[in-house]
């Protein structure tokens, strides 16, 4: 073959070769820099943000490290498992560093939920803020994956927020199957049940009714300003819902609240109430689904 006709055959090659290369990444997608990559994960705590979730009409908490400037730094994304592990962490501000000055909300300048993945394990404590802005609280946590929310209202802005961040807790564990869904939850020898359905995009009214040994508990004591304190957390992301009380005429035996669900799901709901000066934790498996005919 003479050289022109070599060159001719070498160009055309090249240019299938060319083309087939294009139509490979138009399949898999563009090539995405290691460093940019690495910034899109679900990392350790404090290692990377994460991105806002795309599901849902409304935005969910709880899902974001870091927001408006913002950030959740714990000082440790492991600890070891016991009854009283120290846990200790920081709000960084937009200026990155540790804010002081917070607004109270029921009774609290800042509110923290430690939830296992699986959602097996749950609480709600309050941590105690030093002159360094760092908050320290014992938690009780088993081997797994948990999740640390911070529910806060920062002073410079008066804007509520609720950011999380992983939590690793070394050992053998057994993922727990999620309980199944049930209107009535028992626990220490008290019955709650739950009236009110979600409503995905929506504000929802829920009830929950308080008794013991089958008689209406009517003398709840006061907890974070209310007769009870509601936590919803969605099932698999762990989106944290806002649940405000919907007014407190009487100490029990009904709690009622106003929930905005982002999403259809599946969640787990979380009721704290006080009587004879012990707090308990009520915890439901409930679905939300959209109303009929919507």
């Amino acid at each position: 073959m003479n050289t022109p006709l070599k060159l001719a055959a070498f160009a055309v090659g090249l240019a299938a070769v060319f083309g087939a290369a294009v139509g490979v990444g138009s399949a898999v997608g563009p090539v995405i820099p290691a460093a940019e990559a690495a910034g899109t994960g679900h990392g350790m705590a404090g290692e990377a943000h994460d991105e806002a979730p795309a599901t849902g009409e409304l935005p969910a908490k709880g899902l974001l490290v870091s927001q408006d400037g913002y950030t959740l730094a714990l000082d440790s994304a492991a600890a070891p498992a016991g009854t009283a592990t120290p846990l200790s962490f920081r709000i960084l501000g937009p200026d990155g560093s540790a804010v002081t000055a917070f607004d109270e909300s029921h009774e609290k300048d800042l509110h923290l939920i430690v939830v296992r993945r699986d959602l097996s394990g749950f609480q709600h404590v309050h941590p105690v803020l030093e002159a360094d802005g760092r908050w320290r609280v014992p938690v009780a946590v088993t081997p797994g994956s948990w999740r640390v929310l911070a529910d806060f209202t920062p002073s410079a802005d008066g804007e509520n927020r609720t950011l999380g961040a992983d939590l690793a807790v070394p050992g053998d564990f057994i993922p727990a199957p999620l309980p199944a869904e049930s209107r009535t939850a028992e626990v220490d020898g008290y019955t709650v049940t739950l009236i009110g359905d979600l409503v995905p995009g929506s504000e929802s009214a829920l009830t929950l009714r308080v008794s013991r040994d089958g008689l209406p508990v009517t003398d709840l004591q006061p907890y974070l300003g209310a007769h009870g304190h509601l936590v919803a957390l969605r099932a698999g992301d762990l989106a944290y819902l806002h649940v405000h009380p919907d007014g407190d005429p009487a100490p029990g035996p009904d709690i009622s609240f106003m929930a905005t669900t982002p999403s259809a799901g599946t969640y787990r709901l979380f009721l704290d109430f006080r009587h004879g000066d012990v707090v308990r934790t009520a915890a439901f498996t409930v679905s939300a689904h959209e109303e009929a005919g919507a």
